[in-house]
């Protein structure tokens, strides 16, 4: 995951502090000596760093600070304010036009997942009401119109393309056709180069002239460190960028990219693609990413997560479930489905304040037990989901051929069901001790029975 090491190495270096009882202007400078270190380790721009130990040392040397009862946690307090505002502070959504439709120009070297990545866009705009159009304006790559009708096809996107036509008479006419089919967005998907040359700038400037972009988004890849912020820098220059999409960010990228971008260019971070399905885009927060580099956790995007995965319908009824002990396999078949819609547990983990990154190594849904599991479930009818305890062998003997599961993991799983029956019908008040009362038949029942 992106940013771990420098958050490993900056919780080190406000773990000595912490152990101090009371704070000196020399404990200040050596812990701001670690910071330094961990920040160009993690590949953030020379200059970026020196003015970013430069205006953190001189709030945390200040009196406030030494003589707070608890220094260490105003320098971090300090740290998690200045980082915030070296990636821009607030969150920055796309600007939308007030005469439709809104003209997003997608740019950018090749190899960042500009393509990808901008269709990973355009999904989350339709998401949000929006009815995006995508325009295949990159005529040298090969299969690079194919790619864009490909995704655009999964997200049930308009793909809008003219072969290998002029790319600036491209982008023209599919504001036409924007205009003619109530597309309310235009995504131009241009050319990229492996290397930042003066015909692609041209072609890039044309385009711009031709059609008046109401954004200019840069995707660029965060596994490339500082080359995605010299790229930031040059294709600034040159256009006049409105805006950044880092790719990539959910993998071991050392975060240099993210931390140095705004500060560089000026330009915001808007949107970051976080892994390989066509919904892993979410909007760049600078808070959260701070929150999350000093082990201080993400809860807002965790909720936010939960929210997205899960159906607001469903959750309500599985809710009365609960409280009346009626849940079923086919409700932990769906909670299943839920669950892996959220993405790795382990990054999901990683959000929680106070959990220890370093017990979370290698925390994973185990996808082929959850495959297993599901198989087995799926082989049952909708009487045995409904009631496992009519599953005698011969029963488990049909599921477990149509799951190509044994028996025995059959049992297990009814094993692991009913112990988490027992645990709902606990915490929802069904296994409370309470004054037993007569039912109609003369024996007892417990609360709630």
């Amino acid at each position: 995951m992106a940013f771990e090491s420098l958050s490993d190495k900056l919780t080190s270096a406000f773990k000595k502090l912490k152990s101090k009882g009371r704070l000196t202007e020399a404990d200040v400078k050596e812990a701001m000596r670690e910071v330094k270190l961990a920040l160009l380790e993690a590949d953030v721009s020379f200059k970026v760093v020196k003015q970013f130990v430069a205006d953190v040392t001189a709030r945390a040397v200040g009196t406030d600070v030494l003589e707070s009862l608890t220094p260490a946690q105003m320098i971090i307090k300090i740290v998690n304010e200045e980082l915030t505002k070296l990636m821009g502070s607030d969150s920055q959504k796309l600007q939308i036009s007030s005469k439709p439709p809104t003209v997003v120009m997608l740019v950018g070297l090749q190899g960042a997942g500009k393509t990808t990545n901008g269709a990973k866009l355009a999904g989350l705009m339709k998401k949000n009401g929006k009815r995006p159009l995508l325009v295949a304006c990159d005529v040298y790559r090969p299969a690079a119109v194919k790619q864009l009708e490909v995704v655009g096809g999964q997200l049930d996107i308009p793909v809008f393309q003219m072969g290998q036509s002029d790319p600036v008479e491209i982008a023209k006419a599919s504001i036409d056709y924007a205009n003619a089919h109530g597309n309310d967005m235009v995504f131009l998907d241009t050319a990229g180069r492996l290397h930042i040359d003066e015909t692609l700038m041209d072609e890039l400037k044309a385009v711009k002239s031709a059609v008046d972009p109401t954004e200019i988004m840069l995707v660029v890849d965060a596994m490339t460190g500082q080359d995605a912020v010299n790229a930031a820098q040059a294709f600034d220059d040159a256009l006049g960028i409105t805006g950044v999409l880092m790719t990539k960010l959910d993998g071991d990228a050392r975060g240099g990219a993210a931390l140095s971008v705004k500060a560089v260019t000026g330009k915001p971070i808007k949107y970051v693609g976080n892994g390989e399905k066509l919904d892993n885009i979410e909007l760049f927060h600078p808070d959260r990413i701070a929150s999350r580099i000093l082990g201080m956790g993400d809860v807002l995007t965790l909720i936010e997560k939960a929210e997205q995965a899960f159906d607001m319908k469903k959750a309500q009824e599985l809710e009365q479930k609960l409280k009346t002990n009626r849940f079923t396999l086919t409700d932990f078949l769906d909670q299943m489905d839920q669950l892996q819609n959220m993405g790795d547990l382990g990054d999901m983990l990683g959000m929680i304040p106070g959990i220890d990154k370093k017990a979370l190594a290698g925390a994973t849904i185990d996808e082929k037990a959850m495959g297993r599991t599901k198989a087995i479930i799926l082989s049952m009818t909708p009487r045995e989901r409904e009631n496992p305890s009519i599953l005698n062998h011969s029963r488990k003997k049909r599921i477990a051929a149509g799951s190509g599961v044994k028996v025995e993991e059959i049992n297990r799983l009814l094993k692991q069901f009913e112990a988490m029956q027992v645990m709902t019908k606990q915490m929802t008040g069904g296994g409370k001790k309470g004054k037993r009362k007569k039912n109609r038949y003369g024996g007892f029942s417990l609360p709630g029975m």
